[in-house]
């Protein structure tokens, strides 16, 4: 009989502090543990954007909005660009449905929630960079050193024809387009996780969009313990009476804000020829001791590569970005929200590594 070797302990992911002097860690960039949660922090930094009764509303209903973060403008610049990347035509609805061959059954999942695979155009920095975006992050997380997500835009037709919703198969648990968390729910210490898009049209009832059940939010310590102990912890199973979905009213522009916490998803597009669409956009406790994903977000957008940080994002089948357009010009607030330059040190790079390679961009 030949031995069994014994089985290797599975190595915990390291913990990286965030670069700020309030104690966020996180091993990717995306969750984070902390003393405190954000619906319970007490700001130590005054207000920027959000007024006294806005960040009350976050901190009780798990979301915020700034009217008009981005100039209205921007946004319809946004939204043409949207339509001219995936080759649409907004005023023939017949090509919004074309079919194409599919890469994977994940891939044609994309196609019918509407995301569109462009990660770095200039247009799309520039809504990162904005200082009144930022600001808005900052009173959220009351932390200045701050990383922008790498994250991509979404252009929902009707739900019709290929994009028809019933054509991915339903689960039972898991994960719901139409309602659920961030984060895992069960967890006794849950992650601090911050979500956020930028509305480039005006939304109406019929178009879908986003929804959420901040009442859910507001009651969740009562709610959750009286729930079965296998209860699904990323769909809730709630009364829709007693903790009812509201669709918040977007213009062009607007910034929602929504905690990880707060039951959400992406109401059907019911129209006849509208179309829902938005930038996502959240920033985050920046990490600029992780070399590796520090590394990984300047090399995405220096050469235009689909970002790492998440197995849905695939990148355009037909022409990738970086065949179509140049490297997006930063400002110094772009540069440390990408990771490019150090939020300790403006004037040099994040490490002596990345000095060389920042000099000859």
């Amino acid at each position: 009989m030949t031995a069994t070797a014994p089985a290797r302990p599975r190595r915990q992911p390291r913990l990286y502090r965030a670069a700020t002097d309030r104690p966020y860690f996180s091993t990717d960039g995306e969750s984070y543990l902390a003393r405190t949660t954000l619906r319970e922090l007490d700001k130590t930094r005054p207000l920027r954007v959000l007024s006294a009764e806005q960040f009350a509303h976050w901190q009780t209903y798990g979301y915020v909005i700034v009217r008009e973060a981005i100039p209205a403008a921007a946004a319809r610049r946004l939204l043409d660009f949207t339509w001219e990347f995936q080759g649409l035509d907004p005023d023939r609805p017949q090509t919004w449905f074309e079919d194409r061959p599919w890469r994977s059954q994940l891939d044609r999942q994309l196609h019918i929630y509407g995301f569109v695979e462009a990660y770095h155009h200039q247009l799309l920095w520039d809504s990162r960079q904005n200082s009144r975006v930022y600001d808005a992050f900052v009173d959220v997380w009351d932390s200045e050193e701050l990383w922008v997500t790498l994250d991509r835009l979404n252009l929902n037709p009707p739900n019709r024809g290929n994009r028809d919703r019933a054509l991915i198969d339903p689960t039972d648990r898991g994960f719901d387009i139409e309602l659920h968390w961030d984060i895992d729910t069960s967890l006794g210490v849950p992650p601090q996780r911050v979500q956020g898009i930028i509305a480039l049209n005006d939304t109406s009832p019929d178009t879908g969009g986003f929804q959420c059940c901040p009442e859910l939010f507001r009651r969740f310590d009562q709610w959750a313990p009286l729930q079965p102990a296998d209860r699904d912890p990323l769909r809730p199973e709630a009364d829709r009476d007693a903790f009812p979905v509201v669709r918040p009213d977007l213009k062009p522009g607007d910034l929602l804000i929504w905690n990880g916490l707060l039951a959400h998803g992406v109401a059907r597009n019911t129209s006849e020829n509208g179309v829902r669409a938005v930038q996502y956009l959240s920033m985050m406790p920046a990490l600029e001791e992780h070399d590796r994903l520090r590394t990984s977000r300047v090399d995405s957008w220096r050469h235009l590569r689909t970002p790492r940080w998440n197995r849905t994002l695939v990148g355009d089948p037909v022409r990738h970005e970086s065949k179509r357009y140049p490297t997006a010009d930063l400002d110094a607030l772009g540069s440390r929200l990408l990771g490019l330059t150090s939020w300790h040190d403006p004037d040099r790079p994040a490490n002596a590594e990345e000095h060389a390679c920042a000099a000859s961009v």
